[in-house]
């Protein structure tokens, strides 16, 4: 043990010897920064709260009307949190199936080196973050942890955690997860007062954009690059062991059963009834609309993949199992997404005396440069910067989509790409703001600050490229007005 510590351990200087390359030597330093200084994801939150706060009350906004906003606001986004743990669970439940299972272990017998098979989980990160974020953010870190367990590799943990995450930072909002495409493209999520602004906007006009798989496969590829050759390598690897993390063995199936009482459970009869049932539904929904409108639905999307898990694990038993780890993973989405709700409502509903927020300032300051700066790119950099405070791409957008659409229409911006920019630029906060790295540091038992470093690297390649991408392609798009059902 002592020889592989001090095999592993960063020299002094914090470069690790000769070897290491410069993209290397740049991200251990920016990790151990982060390891040192990087708070908690829930103080993060609460800072978020308090910097919002004391904005309002320095616009003007009276003491009792922002804390009246925070309660108010504070259980906002509960339909959409439970929606969002679904994701989650459904992405583990499949994700940990036994089929997955092996699928796991077997790619994780692919790489030959430690950088490789950080590489490795970049590339399946961000293109299973195209199906599923939820089902990427934990296929992703199960892959890692499988790979850690192979000594001869010499993984840097925190970099392929890092690497695991990166489906979340980069692509996810490209795919059919995207939370801002999901509402636009179902009329029943909708709110009424935005309907006449934006209409209905199908995936067409959206994620199936010739513009947006170009993005998303040009991300994919920058992203997969920086992974690897930012790996640490040789003296610079720090390995789970070294962070203090126990890789336990994978379990192999279900204990034998014990009592009478126990026989549902173990059989699949159950499975294969409400997984009929399941299928039956969705073919029906499937033949009654656009299937592309159909699978747009975040509701579908998350029975669907349910419905996969259980059928993928075959006996309720072990889908129940599956269910009760999952669900521990969302404890950080169940308690800070209220947090986030209040932060949202503080700086969107808490107005002074000139009925002016904090976002109105905001949209006021971005708004401004648009004479100047294509809108496109004002449209983006405000979704970051808000990003930053408001994590949540659906809930932000139903706050945001009104003044950000209507002045789409009448600047004649292409609709659905507009909505496109605002949640493709909201990830890339996400590279910096923990919130949502929270169920996957519960797969690796890791803190936020083990993985800032390596997805803040990441985030200065990909924060110019993403803009200048988004911008430049918004000039091959036209304008169609709203279609209103």
């Amino acid at each position: 043990m002592q020889t592989s510590k001090a095999r592993t351990e960063p020299s002094a200087d914090g470069t690790g010897g000769d070897d290491a390359k410069a993209l290397s030597r740049l991200a251990v330093r920016m990790s151990n920064f982060s390891e040192r200084w990087f708070p908690e994801a829930f103080v993060f939150a609460l800072i978020a709260l308090v910097v919002v706060t004391v904005s309002a009350l320095a616009i003007g906004a009276s003491p009792a009307t922002v804390t009246r906003e925070f309660g108010d606001g504070f259980w906002d986004l509960i339909p959409f949190t439970m929606q969002m743990a679904f994701v989650a669970i459904g992405g583990y439940v499949v994700a940990t199936a036994p089929v997955a299972s092996r699928l796991i272990v077997r790619v994780a017998s692919l790489p030959r080196t430690g950088p490789g098979a950080v590489a490795l989980v970049a590339t399946a990160s961000t293109v299973s973050s195209l199906f599923n974020w939820g089902f990427s953010l934990i296929f992703a870190g199960l892959l890692a942890r499988q790979l850690a367990r192979r000594d001869e590799l010499d993984v840097d943990y925190r970099a392929a955690g890092a690497a695991a995450f990166m489906g979340m930072g980069s692509v996810w909002a490209l795919g059919l997860s995207s939370s801002a495409a999901q509402l636009q493209a179902n009329p029943d999520s909708i709110p009424s007062g935005l309907m006449p602004i934006t209409g209905v906007i199908p995936f067409r006009d959206t994620i199936f954009l010739w513009q947006s798989i170009l993005v998303a496969a040009i991300l994919i590829v920058v992203v997969v690059t920086v992974a690897f050759f930012s790996a640490p390598r040789g003296g610079q690897v720090r390995r789970a062991q070294d962070l203090g993390v126990e890789l336990d063995t994978p379990e192999e199936g279900l204990p034998p059963r014990s009592r009478p009482g126990e026989w549902l459970e173990y059989s699949p009869l159950l499975t294969v009834l409400v997984v009929a049932l399941g299928v039956g539904w969705a073919v029906q929904t499937f033949a009654d609309e656009d299937p592309i409108v159909a699978i747009s639905g975040l509701n579908t999307y998350n029975l669907l993949f349910l419905m996969l898990g259980m059928l993928l694990h075959w006996r309720p038993r072990s889908f129940l199992n599956s269910v009760g780890k999952a669900v521990p993973a969302t404890s950080g989405v169940l308690i800070q997404f209220p947090i986030y709700a209040a932060i949202a409502a503080v700086m969107t509903r808490a107005t002074n005396a000139s009925d002016n927020s904090v976002a109105d300032y905001v949209t006021q300051a971005f708004t401004s440069l648009s004479s100047a700066v294509p809108f496109t790119l004002v449209v983006a950099v405000y979704s970051a910067v808000l990003g930053l405070f408001i994590p949540s791409g659906g809930g932000k957008w139903l706050i945001e989509a009104p003044y950000v659409m209507d002045a789409a229409n009448e600047l004649e911006a292409h609709l659905g790409w507009t909505v496109q920019v605002y949640n493709v630029a909201e990830s890339l906060p996400n590279l910096i703001n923990p919130f949502w790295m929270l169920p996957l540091l519960g797969i690796l038992s890791l803190r936020a600050r083990h993985l800032v470093g390596f997805t803040f690297l990441q985030l200065l390649f990909l924060a110019p490229l993403t803009l200048a991408l988004l911008t430049g392609f918004s000039y091959t798009l036209g304008y169609t007005p709203p279609v209103v059902p």
